[in-house]
């Protein structure tokens, strides 16, 4: 299936030619460190467009298979099937050296994730598009983003819905569709740097097993390594710690969990940091190299000794503990310059430093008569951020949504001044996008946009401190709500999403509570950290869960570094029930010019229903001060 059709040609494509392995999985269940893979389907496909290879297998789990209902895997079907680890060689060569393409690729990469851990196996994926988070940024006009009506709308035919075969045939019509339409609008793909930056308690890690060789001894300066060695790893590493793992492991070496006299060489980054393991380290004389260095010894490792099976066996003899992963969370040192507050549960108390939200105030009648941009989606580029956050309000006030990115959805666009300059007026130009002054606002005139390009129901337009009750069909809210964050690319600082789960004092039960880049999953996997790519990260609710003391969830987002959110200019949030349902409600959220951390949305509960706030209040302090109000235990 070739993924270029003849109005677009591969050398056009230019950023969105990559070696492709689209992929997809049925599982016994949702959550990943639990449930178990049931069928995998890969289709390879070059830079070209043409396919390159296909592959897909029924696995047996050795457990229940869970909603057959769904997918329509038995255990009687099951049976006889290879289990995860017969097959995972011939997985992991398909999808070396591509990006990896899932509809909600988190989803699939978490599970393939955790079943080549199972198997003593990496996975070999560096990258990842997921073409939920691509199609968000095109936003077609479509009722959700299902893959079938998805498909629909591409034209893609679609025979077998939950098939993982036919599911992977599908999704390659639809990734051809969407990286043509993005290309139309010239936007960049959202592309997920695999394993994510910071290694999480859940991240999945392969099982100690006994080394086969026996230990050589220490590492010599400017030696190889040999199969039997001691290996321990210590701090931050570019590299998830359980692909260093999995790698050490798969090469003979004897990966710990602390340092002894008899450790052959100490990984880390960070050989001054203080920590237990260093200080051994330093003590014992053992060598220490960094984690460039172990990689490129990894390439050639030499072969040991293998144990002697005759041998007496003794009893081993307990090394002491290295670092227990208890007590504070670790977050990257910021520097604070207000203290944070408890927040009531309507109306935010006002600090040194932030801007305080317009009290609460009803959903804004969409198609109302004072509401001349009823249905209308306007991009505003250029001017300070205080007026371009102006004219953002005004258009809300007008009954319009606010856009911070260009997408298929924007029906006009208001130019401050230097808003000529920007990247994106080209390709506004190209698409004959009709072009405003800022003094169109005050009497905005309607374009008479092509009726089809809009939904049949478009999202409810928050204003900041608008609320909005979450529906609850059959009484119970929906299983999953999903609040997607996005922001306009940004090349010189990163933003994170965050949430807090808080009891009725505003506080976190435990530490744990706290959900952020380093720990992406509530313990019970109720709420859930997800990236869709460098603009984008959703954070996933299920509230009919979460636990009766969890009483609001609110959800930030903080400026990685001295940057401040003057730069990097609005927020969009939206909320949808599940993955790939149709946004409820969205809002556009400007904070001041000098704020690192914004407080985006609140759900609490008011008696049986839960609400939705969108807030939009900025602070001066960072993340760690942030989480600090809420009482999570940050080390300095």
């Amino acid at each position: 299936m070739s993924l270029v059709s003849a109005s677009f040609d591969v050398p056009a494509m230019g950023d969105y030619a990559y070696d492709w392995a689209l992929v997809d999985v049925e599982t016994s269940g949702l959550m990943a460190r639990r449930d178990r893979v049931l069928s995998v389907a890969v289709i390879t496909i070059g830079p070209d467009g043409e396919q390159t290879g296909e592959f897909s297998t029924l696995l047996n789990p050795g457990c229940d298979p869970g909603p057959v209902e769904v997918h329509g895997l038995t255990v009687e079907r099951l049976q006889g099937a290879p289990t995860f680890d017969q097959v995972a060689g011939r997985i992991g060569a398909m999808l070396e050296d591509r990006v990896l393409v899932a509809h909600n690729a988190q989803f699939d990469y978490d599970f393939l994730a955790y079943e080549f851990a199972r198997a003593r196996m990496w996975l070999p994926v560096s990258q990842r598009l997921c073409t939920l988070a691509l199609n968000r940024q095109v936003d077609p006009p479509t009722d959700d983003m299902k893959l079938g009506t998805l498909a629909a709308h591409y034209g893609v035919p679609q025979q077998h819905a939950h098939d993982a075969l036919d599911d992977t045939r599908v999704l390659a019509g639809i990734l051809r569709a969407s990286l043509r339409e993005a290309a139309r609008l010239d936007l960049p793909l959202p592309l997920v740097t695999c394993p994510p930056r910071a290694e999480s308690p859940f991240t999945p890690k392969p099982p100690k097993t006994p080394c086969a060789y026996r230990n050589p001894g220490r590492l010599t300066p400017g030696g190889p390594l040999q199969q039997g060695m001691k290996v321990a790893i210590t701090g931050d590493t570019a590299h998830a710690r359980a692909e260093l793992v999995g790698r050490a492991v798969a090469a003979g070496l004897n990966m710990m969990t602390s340092v002894s006299r008899h450790t052959s060489v100490l990984v880390t980054n960070e050989p001054a940091s203080g920590s237990a393991k260093t200080r051994r380290a330093l003590a014992e004389g053992v060598p220490v190299i960094d984690e460039h260095t172990f990689l490129r010894l990894l390439a050639d490792v030499r072969p040991g000794t293998a144990h002697d099976a005759t041998a007496v066996a003794v009893a081993p003899v307990a090394e002491p503990e290295g670092e227990p992963v208890v007590g504070p969370v670790d977050l990257a040192p910021t520097t604070a310059s207000a203290a944070p507050v408890s927040e009531a549960p309507t109306v935010p108390t006002a600090v040194p430093g932030a801007s305080v939200p317009a009290p609460r105030r009803p959903v804004p009648s969409v198609g109302a008569s004072d509401k001349p941009l009823a249905r209308r989606r306007v991009l505003v580029l250029g001017g300070a951020h205080a007026d371009a956050a102006a004219t953002r309000t005004r258009v809300v006030e007008l009954g319009g949504s606010a856009a911070v990115n260009l997408s298929a959805s924007v029906t006009d666009v208001v130019l401050l001044p230097g808003g000529e300059g920007d990247r994106r007026m080209s390709r506004i130009t190209a698409l004959e996008l009709p072009l405003h002054g800022p003094h169109w606002l005050t009497a905005p005139i309607g374009t008479g946009q092509d009726a089809a390009a809009f939904r049949p129901q478009e999202p409810h337009v928050l204003p900041r401190g608008g609320v909005i009750d979450l529906p609850m069909p059959h009484g119970t809210p929906a299983p999953e709500w999903y609040l997607t964050a996005g922001w306009a690319p940004q090349s010189d600082c990163a933003i994170d999403v965050v949430a807090f789960l808080l009891d009725e004092d505003e506080q976190v039960t435990f530490d744990e509570d706290f959900i952020f880049y380093g720990a992406p999953e509530s313990p019970a996997g109720t709420v859930r950290l997800l990236t869709g790519g460098p603009a984008e990260q959703t954070i996933a609710l299920g509230l009919a869960s979460l636990p009766p003391a969890t009483r609001k969830v609110v959800v930030a987002a903080a400026v990685d570094g001295t940057a401040t959110f003057g730069t990097v200019g609005a927020i969009q949030i939206g909320a949808a029930p599940g993955s790939s349902g149709a946004p409820l409600t969205r809002a556009t959220l400007d904070a001041a010019t000098t704020e690192r951390t914004m407080l985006l949305a609140e759900i609490y509960r008011r008696g049986p229903v839960w609400r939705l706030r969108a807030v939009g209040q900025g602070y001066d302090h960072g993340l760690a001060d942030l989480a600090r109000g809420y009482g999570v235990d940050i080390v300095d």
